[in-house]
């Protein structure tokens, strides 16, 4: 494989690695007869990036036929090639990628002014082919507004908060920052700006949803699309259904899936039906291993009357989908590998990743000791008294 990239289009690769960074900690590369593709995911899969820059977008490209070649590495090692985006547009005048499969390395090689060159051989892993399922052209709104419109919107917003609620209807859009339905709403700030109609190049509305998502992935293509001045698209659909942010060039396509939050009352009756189906007990989860342990966070119910099991967000069903049936089935893995001695308390602490706290192995535990000691204290005195 030999790509060649020149002139501006060295800044734009660096961007484009800069947005993909904000997705996830790998980089997935994998050359096509159609182009070179830049893919990245996170951690949860609920976010997912990608990039295809055509043949026509860097000065020379080639490939041998048939290659099949698909690896992944580190971003972090890829961004030290692209550190300063200024400084790469003053002094770089190309940049040279080369696949040496012998050594398993994936060169940069940036040819900089005064026959400077600066070589990066960087490791790379073989991977699996990586790609989001997804229809962007059967959503039911889409819009499409120049960057700087929607940098002008989402930076009213803090850097620290999370996600941001959409709300569309005929002829407006509001976007405002998200709160949590337990979260006392006097002592939250709440932000929300309307957008009109006109301040969109394209604002078509079948359906009107208010739908959840991240935003920091979001702010990621911001970036790019604002560098670039490509005009940013919305593809959103029902709460549950991904949101597509894309921006589309002659010579390059970016794609970002989002994850949105489900819609509380669906998500309630799927849950009432999967419990009745299999009653779990309600501190069952937490002697369990750490990927059952997400399982039962992420199918637990957030609002509704009080449940036996500790508290959850409602921000677990944007990081993953509930999946009843892989956790009914480590339930009875567990059951067929042994019982657990009742009488052990578990040796570990599972750490919140919603709620960045250590939670209790069971919530009984904090009123454990005290009641062991009344009925030992009871016990000695009935002894006492027979004897």
């Amino acid at each position: 494989m030999q790509c060649v990239v020149t002139g501006g289009n060295v800044k734009v690769l660096g961007k484009a690695l800069h947005s993909l960074s904000r997705i996830g900690d790998e980089l997935y590369v994998e050359p096509q007869e159609d182009g070179l593709a830049l893919r990245s995911v996170n951690s949860s899969r609920s976010a997912y990036a990608c990039f295809l820059f055509a043949p026509l977008f860097f000065s020379r490209y080639s490939i041998p036929s048939g290659l099949n070649f698909r690896c992944k590495m580190a971003i972090k090692s890829v961004l030290t090639v692209f550190r300063s985006l200024a400084t790469l547009e003053k002094t770089v005048e190309k940049c040279h990628i080369s696949l040496d499969e012998q050594k398993d390395r994936l060169t940069f090689t940036l040819h900089c002014k005064h026959g400077l060159l600066k070589t990066h051989n960087l490791s790379y892993q073989d991977s699996e082919s990586l790609e989001a399922v997804f229809d962007k052209d059967n959503c039911a709104n889409v819009f499409r507004a120049q960057p700087r419109v929607l940098v002008d919107t989402v930076v009213h917003f803090t850097t620290s908060l999370e996600e941001v609620t959409v709300t569309v209807s005929d002829e407006r859009m509001w976007v405002r920052n998200y709160v949590e339905d337990d979260a006392e709403r006097s002592k939250a700030m709440l932000t929300e700006l309307c957008l009109a109609a006109d301040e969109f190049d394209h604002f078509a509305v079948k359906s009107h949803n208010s739908i959840t998502f991240c935003l920091k992935e979001f702010r990621g293509l911001l970036l790019f699309a604002e560098s670039t001045g490509l005009p940013v698209s919305m593809y959103l659909d029902e709460p549950g259904s991904p949101v597509v942010l894309s921006v589309t060039d002659s010579v390059l396509e970016g794609n970002f899936v989002l994850a949105t939050l489900s819609d509380d009352h669906s998500l309630h009756k799927s849950n009432r039906g999967a419990d009745a189906e299999q009653p779990q007990p309600p501190d069952d989860f937490m002697n369990d291993d750490m990927d059952a342990y997400l399982i039962a966070m992420d199918t637990s119910v957030a609002p509704g009357p009080s449940t036996a099991g500790p508290p959850t967000s409602s921000l677990a069903t944007c990081r993953k989908p509930p999946a009843p049936n892989y956790r009914t089935r480590t339930y009875s893995e567990e059951e067929e590998n042994g019982e657990e001695d009742p009488g052990r308390p578990p040796d570990k602490k599972f750490r919140s990743l919603f709620f960045g706290s250590v939670l209790p192995p069971s919530p009984q535990m904090s009123t454990q000791p005290v009641t062991t000691q009344e009925v030992l204290a009871s016990d000695s005195e009935d002894e006492t008294e027979a004897e």
